[in-house]
């Protein structure tokens, strides 16, 4: 099937704006390739520091002829998703030596959680901690004693900020080895509407922490469709994870039979072998396209519009708003799942997933099939799923059929025609909207803007009953220059409280919303951000504001609007306690939201 057309004219564009910095960028990788193994260039008394404490592994080490494998983990056993990694040095380490390499644990990174930080003063912190974890990873393989790298991240900004890293050690290979989603727990439109009635006070506090405790109760992601498992999707839409393995089940014997073969495949595709497999040559404009579509056809999180063009300008990769929006008007939306649906990620697995997804895709000429992978040239592996047979693990043929319509759809009869993100842009500036859970007729709307600069306030009015029209709520000075651009989680019990009131309801923000939000429309991200002299600082309550998801626009309809005078607010409470003092060189340093909001890129 040739490429849409749209598919190849947003490539092109891509491929055409970013050839000054793409070319500057493979320029450095060649040359470090060409440099040779990175431990030929340490003294011995580089090494000897280096392979100290490893045993019988030493001998290894010291002739360089044996690959030897960098693992970059972000275990900690307060998340979840990560804590399954605990176990995974070591069994790394076996399979290496199996194989005839080794392998050592070259550093781990920070991995918060917005789940624990959610409402609290640590969320400010969380943007942060992508470009955090990019340098702390840089910091565990400057050593250049690794042939290879295996990235052990899951979560949010984790394997964003393992991303930037991997770009920055392209030349040498990079694989990432998932942990899986936990089992599924109460369902997650069950858990709203307990969080919808606490908001409301028709349930205690008693009944809301049973029920949260119910939905998140073993090792592994949350089930459903945020940002850590949509970063699971990415992942094996760009090649970077092994077929199939983004939900297979935390310790369950498929799962560490995955984590052994990809610890055997960064063993074959260093530069000491046949093989020879970098990451730069993964990471180009093709492959995130292809992130790009896997985003659209999920229906993912919109944490992503962040993220991905920070991951791709380390690689010398522009992206802009109008490459996710071009590409949203094409990409049908193929998957229900929760926010957007009822199922949750291991009802998507089982209703044939991600291969599925991407058998279907290439079929209609919406991804890229001429790129590298980490198993091969071209996506044909990743129509493929993992299994166990007789104690082996074989990747047999996906199916190609849905075999759960309602979680999952072919090409030829999607949820929705189109992606559903909007890029959106006025004389409020620009931003975007995610409407592949908002009802077309909640797409649309025009009403008073009541402005608010904490998610508290926005709180204490709906206790005190002030929401009795439709209303607009912009909520201002939450953007990265601000206080580090927090997820505004807290705010959608409450806004869907008043939707299914009969209210036309809609949150405008230089924020972010969670990677789960979901039916309430929402203009996020908005840039130039308050903080920064952007249009929201001019916005007063009253003020007339027209937010058309269908046409991509966001617009005041008060005539002086643009003559006014910015208002500016204190921010000193944002900037000190839990760590926030540290982060000063990160605020006044960040970049536009439009651009990815990043510190080191």
């Amino acid at each position: 099937m040739p490429l849409h057309p749209t598919l190849t004219r947003v490539t092109d564009r891509i491929i055409q704006r970013s050839d000054a910095a793409r070319g500057q960028y493979l320029d450095k990788m060649r040359k470090a390739v060409e440099a040779g193994p990175r431990r030929a260039h340490l003294t011995c008394g580089n090494q000897a520091h280096a392979y100290a404490a490893m045993g019988t592994d030493k001998d290894a080490l010291a002739a360089t002829r044996a690959p030897n494998v960098g693992i970059v983990t972000a275990y900690n056993d307060m998340l979840s998703a990560h804590q399954p990694y605990e176990t995974y040095p070591a069994l790394i380490r076996d399979v290496a030596r199996k194989h005839g390499g080794t392998a050592q644990v070259a550093g781990g990174v920070p991995a918060m959680c917005d789940g624990v930080t959610q409402g609290q003063p640590g969320m400010e912190l969380s943007l942060f901690s992508r470009d955090t974890i990019a340098l702390s990873a840089a910091i565990a393989l400057s050593h250049n004693t690794f042939d290879s790298a295996l990235y052990l991240g899951v979560c949010d900004k984790i394997v964003p900020g393992l991303i930037i890293a991997a770009a920055t050690f392209g030349f040498i290979p990079a694989i990432f080895l998932p942990a899986g989603p936990m089992p599924s727990g109460i369902p997650n439109d069950e858990k709203a509407k307990v969080r919808q009635k606490f908001a409301t006070g028709e349930c205690d506090r008693d009944a809301l922490m049973a029920a949260e405790m119910s939905s998140y109760h073993a090792p592994g992601t949350c089930t459903f469709y945020g940002t850590a498992n949509t970063n699971q999707m990415l992942m094996e839409f760009m090649g970077l994870h092994l077929p199939g393995s983004s939900f297979i089940n935390p310790n369950t014997p498929l799962r560490d039979a995955l984590t052994e073969h990809g610890v055997k495949r960064a063993l074959e595709i260093t530069a000491l072998g046949n093989e020879f497999r970098p990451a730069y040559d993964i990471l180009d404009a093709k492959a995130f396209v292809n992130g790009l579509v896997g985003l659209m056809a999920t229906g993912g999180s919109t944490n992503l519009v962040l993220h991905l063009p920070a991951m791709a300008r380390a690689a010398g990769v522009i992206l802009e708003l109008e490459d996710f929006d071009e590409l949203s008007s094409v990409v049908p939306l193929m998957a229900k799942v929760y926010p957007n649906g009822l199922a949750d990620v291991n009802h998507f697995h089982a209703a044939g997933g991600l291969g599925y997804m991407m058998g279907e895709l290439l079929d209609a000429g919406l991804l890229h099939d001429e790129v590298k992978t980490i198993v091969g040239d071209g996506l044909d592996a990743y129509r493929t799923e993992p299994k166990l047979i007789d104690g082996e693990l074989t990747f047999v043929a996906g199916t190609k059929t849905t075999l759960n319509d309602k979680i999952v759809r072919p090409v030829s009869d999607p949820f929705q025609k189109t992606g559903g993100l909007r890029h959106l842009s006025g004389n409020l500036g620009t931003g975007v909207i995610k409407i592949s859970a908002v009802p077309p007729e909640r797409q649309v709307i025009e009403a008073p803007v009541r402005v608010f600069h904490t998610q508290a306030d926005v709180k204490a009015a709906f206790q005190a009953g002030e929401f009795t029209s439709d209303t607009i709520v912009a909520v201002r000075f939450q953007g990265p220059s601000a206080n580090g651009m927090p997820e505004l989680h807290g705010l959608t019990p409450i806004l869907s409280v008043l939707q299914d009131r009969g209210l036309k309801v809609a949150l405008v923000t230089d924020g972010r919303m969670s990677g789960a939000s979901g039916k309430v429309p929402a203009a996020i991200h908005i840039s130039p951000e308050a903080a920064n002299g952007g249009p929201l600082a001019r916005l007063r309550d009253g003020d007339r504001v027209r937010l058309d998801a269908q046409n991509g626009t966001l617009e005041v309809l008060e005539d002086e609007f643009e003559t006014r005078e910015c208002v500016t607010l204190d921010l000193s409470d944002s900037h000190s306690g839990i760590g926030r003092e540290l982060f000063d060189v990160f605020r006044a340093n960040v970049g536009l939201s439009s651009n990815g909001a990043g510190v080191v890129v």
